[in-house]
């Protein structure tokens, strides 16, 4: 496999997905994040929405932060799932080939990324 120059990466997203009963844990993570680190932290979205298959929120950040906040959502998610991927302009890669886990994987609904 070639190599692929990281520098193509312009953001992360990391994505916290919760059902209705985890809506508070994942209220109280986002509070932590929110103190800890200078993120753009998206909308809640109680339901299904893009390729997510559960409610989440999204948290945006730049390359920079990735060794301080990967780590702390690592430790901190508690019993929520994060998906976190970069952004380089290739959606379905992104999101398909170059994602990582916390927590449990979940199947995405990679259909809108259909070419």
């Amino acid at each position: 496999m070639a190599e692929v120059d990281t520098g193509i990466i312009r953001d992360y997203h990391a994505h916290v997905y919760y059902d209705p009963e985890e809506r508070q844990a994942a209220g109280e993570l986002r509070e932590r994040i929110a103190a800890n680190f200078q993120v753009d932290l998206g909308r809640w979205h109680d339901r299904p929405v893009g390729p997510h298959p559960r409610g989440s929120y999204q948290i945006a950040f730049p390359p920079a932060l990735f060794a301080s906040i990967v780590p702390f959502l690592a430790l901190n998610h508690g019993d929520l799932t994060v998906f976190l991927h970069p952004n380089t302009g290739d959606d379905l890669a992104d999101h398909r080939d170059r994602a990582l886990w916390l927590g449990k994987s979940e199947a995405l609904d990679l259909s809108i990324f259909d070419r």
